[in-house]
């Protein structure tokens, strides 16, 4: 779903086959059957939770036993947890670093041996703005986007010289049911929320000009920026303020 499904689409429109991975099974196929009817690829459903630590695995062994050879991959899922960090629940804490940093590193481990012997292969990491500095009220998940980010660009220079292109898109809010699910009040958030278009376009931009890091909209970009003329403690307070996350 969100901007995992906006990229599903996209892919889909142009006749590319897809491997859509996804804890949430009815879901999962019923948007491949979506996508069967309206494109012209195949579209391969493997359904695996990533919060799980053998998760990244099972979906390279999938892709295997199917003879699949992933030209791009797309490392979208993310969880959060809105809230100070001293309440999470330790069950949400690990769920949330295994999705947004262990299963996105295993994942890319896997196939960017395979990208290596082919010499060829695209990799695209969603980060996000959160990643840029510290977020009160959304501090494990701005930590792991921080992880993201560094490892993306890493990989950039890492593989650049093997014929891969490694892309990591740094969007701001977007509008998903992903502040449901973390319990953030998107009502209360003080940015402009984006469509999830914004972050495919972004990322294909990104990769057809080679850029490192993409920002989906001029005022994410603006934003990086003016955190050179102000002190590091305004940073990150200023972004909890746009964030809008109530801590006690």
């Amino acid at each position: 779903m969100g901007i995992g499904e906006a990229f599903a689409r996209y892919f889909a429109a142009r006749g590319h086959h897809l491997v859509l991975v996804a804890r949430s099974e009815e879901k999962l196929r019923f948007l491949a059957e979506e996508l069967r009817q309206a494109g012209k690829g195949v579209v391969e459903v493997c359904v695996a939770d990533l919060s799980h630590i053998d998760a990244p695995v099972l979906v390279y062994q999938f892709c295997n036993d199917h003879h699949i050879k992933i030209d791009f991959l797309v490392n979208c899922a993310g969880l959060s947890w809105a809230g100070a960090f001293r309440e999470i629940p330790l069950t949400r804490l690990e769920e949330i670093m295994m999705v947004n940093t262990m299963a996105m590193a295993h994942l890319t481990r896997l196939f960017a041996a395979e990208m290596v012997e082919q010499r060829k292969g695209n990799i695209i990491n969603i980060a996000s703005i959160a990643g840029l500095q510290g977020v009160p009220g959304l501090g494990i998940y701005s930590a792991t986007k921080a992880f993201v980010i560094t490892l993306s660009e890493s990989l950039y220079a890492e593989m650049k010289d093997y014929g891969i292109k490694v892309v990591v898109v740094c969007p701001g809010f977007i509008a998903t049911g992903f502040f449901e699910h973390s319990g953030h009040n998107r009502a209360k958030i003080r940015l402009p929320l984006s469509g999830t278009d914004v972050v495919v376009r972004a990322a294909m931009r990104g990769l057809m000009r080679n850029r490192l890091r993409v920002f989906p909209t001029l005022l994410d970009a603006l934003l990086l920026f003016s955190q050179r003329f102000v002190f590091r403690k305004t940073v990150v307070r200023l972004a909890g303020y746009f964030a809008g996350v109530h801590v006690g």
